[in-house]
């Protein structure tokens, strides 16, 4: 007899975030986030502690799926990230620390929630605003009809990805079949509405980086003797292909609760396969070349096939069942290679965010300056605006100036903390106090020095640092200023060394940190059910 037990209360707990324990683990998090990000982030490895598969990554879509998250409040949180990847695929470690840092920070200020939320909406629709101007000192246009901009977003978002453990030349490589890749699948004639092909990823683990490659069409495993057996000698002309989404197996199907009624004397498994074996006949007599199966091909069917010089491929998968569908879409194939396996994962995923991203940029052909400076200059702009024309924010005089102060600085200082999170060794950070830009100094660097002849380039490369500047520390205390927004023609035209995000994954990114933190600054109560 089974033993009841008596149903627990649930577990109420109010002002949530005013819990140390709540808080202390709100840094935990924060911590793994910020010290996986940008090129120089540190991997971590993941895996349960009954042993099992042992994930080794950077990237906030691996780091969430493997992460094991219990506390309600840190579930919102990286739900809310993981939701915006599968979306865009880019920026989630953008996403988690600066809805991190803008809870953390609101925190030190005397504020009510509601009053926190609303001036951080007016906050975010400023920076969306000035983001999608045309006045953005931080916006590149991307020229579809040349490559530099578009080998510069891929070739940052590779970069980025330390686990991938690629070199320059590799970086290079990769870059360049993941471009044209993505120019495969955009189809020669173009109407209203454009419907992208499919890249479909090859592995091709123990190889070596370079020896990657790209080919039209769908690739399928077949082996060299089975080619060399049942392909035709001479054949001019295309292929002629049958595919089948269900089996071929013979097996009958399970009925449910109906029945079947087979005569006496009948046997149910030779019948179907005499049906099998007629299919075969119209197969051969229908001139087909290539017969590919989903699921299983009967061994009989396999052979009257043979005999008949038609190739019979099974077990295809539903992977590529998809583009097989619709093959006489745009579709290619990227054959990729790497070393190892946990290696080879990581790039894929990487390949895959970086053609995702490529297909953003069609609906919103702009990309930001990455390398911090989009965030450096954005919270420049940002102090600048609610100092010299709080009246552009406070038009219903809800607000006094003192709180938007106050919010606008943790806001700023939120988006400085993700720029400062790309430094992992201990290196001084700065900002120049023309354009706002991000500069970092070497941890090692002599304490008095002239600032220019340590380093060559902002975060994001566009401007050297023999220009005539003024330099402030980051986070430090100074007077707001102007940051000029003219970007330099020539440089952006010839760029080809940039650090660049996407547009639509870092403002989709802003807008779900902003809001994340803004619904966990909102709970009041949270109610687990402990049964």
């Amino acid at each position: 007899m089974s033993r009841f037990e008596a149903k627990k209360p649930s577990l109420c707990t109010s002002e949530p975030l005013m819990s140390e324990g709540v808080r202390a683990t709100l840094s935990v998090l924060k911590g793994i986030v910020t010290s996986c990000y940008g090129p120089s982030g540190r991997l971590k490895q993941l895996h349960n502690g009954l042993g099992g598969y042992v994930c080794t990554s950077s990237q906030s879509s691996a780091l969430l799926h493997h992460l094991s998250v219990t506390h309600p409040v840190l579930k919102i949180l990286t739900t809310s990230v993981q939701n915006h990847v599968s979306c865009f695929s880019d920026c989630g470690l953008f996403t988690a620390i600066l809805c991190c840092n803008l809870i953390e920070n609101v925190q030190r200020i005397a504020l009510t929630p509601t009053t926190v939320i609303s001036l951080n909406k007016h906050l975010l629709s400023l920076c969306t605003s000035y983001l999608k101007s045309e006045a953005c000192g931080c916006r590149i246009p991307v020229d579809f009809s040349r490559t530099q901009v578009l080998l510069c977003l891929v070739r940052s978002i590779l970069t980025s990805k330390p686990a991938c453990m690629l070199t320059r030349k590799e970086i290079d490589h990769i870059s360049a079949l993941i471009l044209q890749a993505f120019l495969l699948t955009i189809p020669e004639n173009i109407n209203d509405h454009i419907i992208l092909g499919t890249s479909i990823i090859v592995p091709l683990k123990g190889q070596r980086v370079v020896d990657s490659t790209v080919l039209p069409g769908i690739l399928i495993e077949v082996s060299e003797v089975q080619l060399t057996r049942l392909l035709p000698a001479k054949k001019s002309g295309a292929l002629k292909v049958a595919v089948f989404c269900t089996t071929l197996s013979g097996d009958v199907s399970d009925t449910g609760e109906g029945t079947v009624v087979v005569s006496y004397g009948i046997s149910l498994e030779n019948a179907v396969l005499d049906q099998l074996i007629n299919l075969g006949r119209q197969l051969v007599s229908d001139h087909i070349d290539l017969v590919l199966c989903q699921k299983v091909i009967h061994p009989s069917l396999k052979q009257f096939l043979s005999v008949h010089r038609v190739i019979a491929i099974d077990r295809i998968g539903v992977t590529l069942m998809a583009p097989l569908s619709k093959v006489t879409a745009t579709i290619c194939s990227l054959l990729l290679c790497n070393r190892n396996d946990t290696i080879w994962d990581e790039l894929k995923l990487t390949c895959q965010t970086a053609l995702h991203v490529l297909q953003l940029t069609i609906k919103e052909p702009w990309v930001l300056l990455g390398g911090g400076c989009t965030e450096t200059h954005l919270a420049a702009y940002i102090r600048h605006k609610t100092h010299n024309e709080p009246e552009s924010i406070l038009k219903d005089g809800e607000y006094t100036q003192t709180e938007l102060l106050l919010i606008a600085e943790a806001f700023c200082r939120a988006l400085e903390s993700v720029a400062g999170s790309l430094e992992h060794d201990g290196g001084e950070i700065l900002t120049d106090m023309k354009y706002g830009h991000f500069w970092s100094v070497q941890a090692d660097a002599p304490s008095v020095v002239n600032w220019p002849d340590l380093f060559s380039q902002c975060g994001c490369g566009l401007y050297n640092s023999q220009e005539e500047f003024s330099w402030s520390f980051l986070r430090s205390t100074h007077h707001p200023f102007v940051p000029q927004t003219c970007l330099p023609h020539e440089a952006v035209g010839s760029a080809s060394n940039l650090t660049v995000d996407c547009l639509t994954a870092k403002l989709s990114g802003l807008q779900a940190a902003v809001e994340t933190a803004s619904l966990i600054l909102d709970l009041s109560y949270v109610i687990e059910d402990k049964n």
